[in-house]
């Protein structure tokens, strides 16, 4: 690999911490950096996560540092994630992404029509939605559905969480940011120990993006948390059509 390709390769690593500090779905930009550059798919995958759970955690140290994060829910599903998301990476061999682009496709472009029509949610929280049943559903969405699918294929996964986090709970966009990334530590440590033990990851190339990744999320926490609500809304809409984008042109272009 060229000089040229590994600045390159650092530099979509920072701009991926950066995304997936406010809304997530930095894999985006740093799995097909990965994967241009010339690194076989599994081991862009694997490499990816190496990266991305340096900047989560980075991120989540910031977030937990500044805004108050629900401890019954975040724990709970943050040990599930890792759990799911090692049994989503064990059955990706077995399980085609051609059939889970288009369902993934058609639930991105939900939200995205959700949050355009619906201009106040996410704006503020309601904390009337927050009942014992409600806490339930939002740890096995989070921790078992959404970790499991991060460990199959990933993309969009702290953006679904985000959402499930305001739909299910009521919490406003910058407290369901923060705790998505809890949750999306998780997902990336339970992945990144089954790829490390199959032998897929690059190490040193990986290492070397997760110092980017972290500088990155640290810059994009910061600003979720000074400008707040209404600028993660707009980065997730970006964010969402960008992925819906990505997935189509892989499904049909």
């Amino acid at each position: 690999m060229s000089l040229e390709q590994v600045v390159v390769l650092l530099a979509a690593a920072a701009g991926a911490g950066w995304i997936d500090a406010v809304v997530g779905g930095g894999g985006l930009l740093q799995l097909p950096a990965l994967m241009v550059a010339g690194v076989p798919t599994i081991q862009a995958i694997a490499t990816n996560k190496l990266s991305s759970v340096f900047g989560t955690a980075s991120a989540a140290v910031t977030y937990v540092r500044t805004t108050k994060l629900d401890p019954q829910v975040a724990v709970p599903a943050g040990v599930l994630a890792v759990l799911c998301s090692g049994l989503g990476a064990s059955a990706a061999a077995a399980i085609s992404s051609e059939v889970l682009r288009p369902l993934v496709m058609v639930i991105l472009l939900g939200v995205a029509a959700f949050v355009t029509l619906r201009p106040s949610f996410g704006a503020l929280p309601r904390a009337h939605l927050r009942t014992r049943a409600r806490v339930g559903a939002a740890i096995l969405v989070s921790g078992v559905l959404i970790a499991f699918y991060d460990g199959i294929m990933g993309p969009g996964t702290g953006t679904f969480l985000i959402i499930a986090f305001t739909t299910i709970l009521g919490l406003d966009f910058v407290h369901a940011s923060a705790t998505s990334k809890i949750i999306n530590t998780g997902t990336n440590l339970g992945a990144l120990l089954v790829f490390g033990y199959q032998g897929h990851i690059l190490w040193a190339l990986g290492l070397g993006m997760a110092v980017c990744n972290i500088a990155g999320a640290q810059v994009g926490a910061r600003m979720a948390l000074r400008r707040g609500t209404g600028f993660v809304r707009v980065v997730l809409l970006c964010v969402v059509v960008a992925m819906v984008a990505r997935l189509g042109w892989q499904q049909f272009g």
